[in-house]
């Protein structure tokens, strides 16, 4: 899955120079405003020293969760150790299996694929948090209620393209249109992966490489980011984006329902060491008030707020918390 190519492919490499042991490990960048709680009470009787570790990956949509997860624990009245910004997957996941590791977010899909190394995902996002929760949970890893956020692929289209496209709003619709009009932008993974384009256009009834199907000429093969501003400016029709990714909105595309549920499901949630869940099981409400209203639109308007204004991620996760009654300005 994605995992390869934008957050797997990090991990690998930083893994090679990154020390989980010892002191080879530390926080990159520990910044977050002052915090005072707001429906996030502190927990009467907590100890004086009452420390969590909080974990996250070295990307946008991460940073932001994991300053949430940093905001919303101080709210409570723990000491954190903020390590929000470790580079790459499987580094945070050794770090939440040898219990270095407190609490981070995880995409459902990447456990499943990724970590369990099951080879197809599942698209039912309950059925997909349930298998994960299942399996992890004999790893000492407890999987809270997940957010609504699904960063998992889509398809987009250049929102003013949606009239000369026949309204078109869900994939299936896709098979409806002429073959000229049937023109892609992906990236080199998307197009040769297994769950990628290919099975996703069989999925739909399209044949690629066939002249009443999906030309191979129709087909634009990029750089990820050039795919954003490719379909922005029409120069083809769909463009293979993430779902939650910030430039969705500030390009002005519009992504497509997947009606048929072909991709697997990529929920954002909130793991806890289970040993401290069972110090401190009131961190299942912290983060049962937070998870819900986290949503693939909402994440959309937050990153773009840090890549494309160019905000500090710990600011953007202070501002909406905030704004949420979550927290309170001190």
């Amino acid at each position: 899955m994605k995992l390869f190519s934008r957050r797997t492919l990090a991990g690998i490499a930083a893994a090679a120079t990154l020390v989980l042991g010892g002191c080879g490990l530390s926080p990159a960048t520990a910044y977050v405003p002052k915090v005072a709680p707001g429906t996030i009470k502190e927990i009467s009787g907590l100890p004086d020293d009452a420390q969590l570790t909080i974990v996250g990956k070295n990307f946008t949509e991460q940073l932001i969760l994991a300053k949430m997860a940093v905001l919303a624990v101080e709210a409570a009245g723990f000491k954190v150790k903020d390590m929000t910004d470790v580079p790459g997957s499987q580094p945070v996941r050794d770090l939440m299996l040898s219990g270095k590791g407190d609490m981070t977010w995880e995409y459902t899909g990447t456990a499943w694929l990724t970590y369990m190394n099951k080879a197809h995902g599942i698209p039912n996002q309950h059925k997909q948090w349930l298998a994960v929760r299942k399996a992890d949970k004999k790893n000492g890893l407890t999987w809270l209620k997940p957010a609504p956020l699904n960063n998992t692929y889509a398809i987009a289209i250049k929102a003013s393209n949606k009239k000369k496209l026949d309204g078109i709003t869900k994939l299936s619709q896709i098979a409806d249109l002429p073959v000229k009009e049937r023109t892609f932008c992906v990236e080199s993974e998307f197009n040769s992966r297994s769950d990628g384009m290919n099975p996703m256009l069989k999925k739909y009834g399209i044949k690629r490489g066939t002249p009443k199907g999906v030309p191979n000429s129709n087909v634009k093969i990029l750089d990820t980011g050039a795919v954003y501003s490719a379909t922005a400016k029409g120069l083809c029709n769909f463009g293979e984006v993430f779902a939650s990714d910030g430039r969705i909105a500030s390009l002005n595309l519009q992504v497509l329902k997947d009606d048929k549920h072909f991709f697997p499901a990529y929920n954002a949630t909130p793991i806890v060491n289970s040993q401290t869940l069972k110090q401190y099981p009131q961190l299942k409400k912290v983060f049962g008030q937070i998870a819900p209203h986290i949503t693939t639109s909402t994440m959309q308007t937050l990153n773009r707020k840090v890549d494309v204004d160019g905000e500090e991620p710990a600011n953007v996760a202070f501002d909406w918390m905030v704004k949420k009654g979550f927290i309170k300005k001190p």
